[in-house]
C-alpha cells in the first residue's frame, strides 16, 4: 500500500527544491521531518508540509502505523513559468522568469 500528496504551482524553482528533496528521500517520516526542520529554505517548509500531508492521507485513508512510513518516492518537477519583463538599458526590456515546481511524495510502509 502507498500513500500519496502533492503540492502543485508552488513558487519555488524546481531546480532548488530538488537540492531539499533529495535530502530526504529514503528516510523514516521522523527522520525526514527533522531534517527539514534544519533547513534554511523556503523549499524545506513546502516538502514538509507535503509530507505531513502524505503522512495523514497514510493513516487516516489507508490506516496505515504511522511509526512504519517511509519516503519511498519524492520528486520536484517542473511548472509552469511566469514571464516579467524589467526596464534594462536604453529602453530595452530584460525578461525575468519565475519559476514554479510541483512537488510530490509517495509514501509506503517499511516491514
Amino acid at each position: 500500500m502507498e500513500a500519496k500528496a502533492s503540492a502543485r504551482y508552488v513558487r519555488v524553482s524546481p531546480r532548488k527544491a530538488k537540492l531539499v528533496v533529495d535530502l530526504v528521500r529514503g528516510k523514516r517520516i521522523g527522520e525526514a521531518i527533522n531534517i527539514l526542520s534544519v533547513i534554511p529554505n523556503k523549499s524545506a517548509r513546502v516538502v514538509e508540509k507535503v509530507i505531513k500531508s502524505a503522512a495523514a492521507n497514510a493513516e487516516n485513508n489507508y490506516e496505515m502505523d504511522p511509526g512504519k512510513l517511509v519516503v519511498s518516492e519524492i520528486y520536484a518537477n517542473q511548472g509552469p513559468t511566469m514571464k516579467r519583463f524589467r526596464a534594462g538599458s536604453m529602453g530595452r526590456a530584460a525578461l525575468i522568469k519565475k519559476r514554479s515546481s510541483h512537488i510530490s511524495v509517495v509514501l509506503k510502509e517499511k516491514e
